[in-house]
C-alpha cells in the first residue's frame, strides 16, 4: 500500500470516529479520492507576493482637435436692385446694407457697416474677408495696416486706389469677445447671409478681373477650401469673370519673406497682363 492509500485509510477512519461522537463530518474513501483528484496542480498555484500591485499608469486626456470650418453652401443669390444706372443701383444696394440686422450679433457689436469703396466702373475689383477694427470705425474697407499695404501694391501696378473697387465678403466686423484683439474668421452662416450683397456689387460693377485676397474671400466666391498655396498663381472664374487668388496683405505683414512678397507680385503681374496694363522691366524685377 502506497502513502496515498495509507492517508486515505487514516482520514476515513478519523472521520468515522468523529461521526460516532456526534460530529456532522462525513466522508468515504471514494469521496476523498474524488476530492484529491480535483486539487489544483502546483503549476496552477501562484505564489503570493509581498510587493504591492503596481499603480495603473495615468491615461493622458485626448488632445482636442481644432474645429474645422463649417462647409459653405454656395448659391448665386444676389440682392435685387431696380435702379436704371450703375450709380442708382449701387446706392440702392448701399442703402439696403447700412441698416442690415440679418446677423444680430454682428449688428449689435459693429460701429457701422462697411460697404465698399472705389470706382464703380473699375476694371479690377479686390475682394477681402471682413472689416477689421479700423474699417469698422471708418466705414471703409482696407484702411488699416493691411489696407495700407494693399494701396502700395495697387500703386505699384501703375493705378490709383480710386481706380479700382474694393469690397469684402462680410459687411460687418465679426464680433470679438470683450477685451480681445485681432480678428476672427467669419462663420459659414455669416458668409452665406452676407454674400448676396457682394454678388450684387460684382454684378453691378462688372469688373474685367476679380482678385480674391486670402482663402476666406476665395471660399466666399467659389466655395473653395483649398490652401492658398494651391489656389494662387493661376486663373479661376467667377460668373464668367477671370478670378485671381492671392495672399491677403495681412499675411505679408506677418511673413516678411521676399519670396512670399514675390508670389503676390507675380499674381499681380498676371492681373496687369489680363487688363492690358503696361508692364515694364522694373515691374518684372520687383523682389528678384
Amino acid at each position: 500500500m502506497n502513502d496515498f492509500e495509507k492517508a486515505l485509510d487514516f482520514t476515513t477512519e478519523s472521520l468515522r470516529k468523529l461521526s460516532e461522537t456526534g460530529s456532522n463530518l462525513r466522508g468515504s474513501r471514494e469521496s476523498l479520492r474524488r476530492l484529491a483528484a480535483a486539487r489544483p496542480k502546483p503549476a496552477d498555484i501562484q505564489p503570493a507576493s509581498s510587493a504591492p500591485a503596481p499603480a495603473p499608469k495615468p491615461v493622458a486626456p485626448p488632445i482636442p482637435q481644432a474645429a474645422k470650418p463649417e462647409p459653405l453652401s454656395i448659391s448665386m443669390e444676389v440682392f435685387p436692385t431696380s435702379g436704371k444706372t450703375k450709380f442708382e443701383r449701387i446706392e440702392q444696394l448701399r442703402a439696403a446694407v447700412a441698416p442690415c440686422v440679418k446677423c444680430p450679433k454682428l449688428a449689435a457689436t459693429r460701429t457701422q457697416t462697411v460697404f465698399g469703396v472705389g470706382n464703380i466702373d473699375a476694371r479690377i475689383m479686390f475682394v477681402g474677408e471682413a472689416p477689421g477694427a479700423d474699417e469698422d470705425l471708418q466705414g471703409e474697407p482696407f484702411v488699416g495696416k493691411a489696407g495700407q499695404l494693399l494701396t502700395k501694391i495697387i500703386q505699384a501696378m501703375g493705378v490709383n486706389r480710386s481706380d479700382v473697387y474694393i469690397a469684402n465678403v462680410l459687411k460687418c466686423r465679426p464680433d470679438m469677445p470683450p477685451g480681445s484683439s485681432g480678428n476672427r474668421r467669419p462663420t459659414a452662416t455669416e458668409m452665406q447671409t452676407c454674400l448676396p450683397y457682394l454678388r450684387s456689387q460684382i454684378e453691378i460693377i462688372k469688373p474685367a478681373v476679380l482678385v480674391a485676397l486670402g482663402a476666406v474671400a476665395m471660399e466666399g466666391l467659389l466655395g473653395s477650401v483649398e490652401p492658398m498655396a494651391r489656389l494662387r498663381g493661376r486663373w479661376h472664374e467667377f460668373q464668367g469673370i477671370p478670378l485671381m487668388a492671392t495672399y491677403h496683405p495681412a499675411y505679408l505683414l506677418r511673413n516678411q519673406s521676399l519670396t512670399e512678397k514675390r508670389k503676390v507680385w507675380e499674381d499681380m503681374l498676371m492681373v496687369m497682363e489680363k487688363v492690358e496694363l503696361p508692364i515694364t522691366a522694373k515691374h518684372r524685377g520687383y523682389f528678384l
